[in-house]
């Protein structure tokens, strides 16, 4: 069997049995069991146990005025150029739904600093430094 005819004969399971062939698990998933695998945390730091203190994103909240907030991300990390260096800060709110990002440039930034504008929000919301070397750090803060 070829690939083309592969792939149709996929299509075809999905519509004849949808939720078969493409039914989400019904336990959601905590962030807990993917961490020290998927990411790394603080609690969590799977195969960089030593690399924690360098690589967890610190979070400051700064309240601005009419329910706007900034968010600051700070990363304790350096930026030896593209050899060795944070890549960017990712944002996620409670539900690790997308809110923003900021990519960085080792060879103009020195620092792995961040800051976002988060307008009515409240909850939790998650900030992950991503290293080029060291992988995904995830942190979190209640605003």
């Amino acid at each position: 069997m070829d690939r083309r005819s592969f792939i149709q004969g996929i299509g075809a399971v999905g519509v004849i049995a949808p939720t078969f062939a493409f039914a989400a698990p019904t336990d959601k998933i905590c962030y807990s069991d993917l961490a020290g695998g998927l990411f790394y945390t603080e609690q969590a730091p799977g195969r960089w146990n030593d690399k924690a203190a360098k690589h967890l994103p610190k979070i400051e909240v700064k309240v601005a005025d009419k329910g706007r907030s900034k968010i600051r991300v700070a990363t304790d990390h350096e930026m030896r150029d593209y050899e060795h260096y944070i890549v960017k800060h990712i944002l996620l709110d409670k539900d690790f739904k997308f809110l923003d990002e900021h990519f960085f440039n080792p060879m103009v930034e020195k620092q792995a600093v961040s800051e976002f504008e988060v307008s009515n929000y409240s909850g939790t919301l998650y900030a992950l430094s991503v290293c080029n070397k060291h992988d995904t750090w995830l942190n979190s803060i209640e605003i």
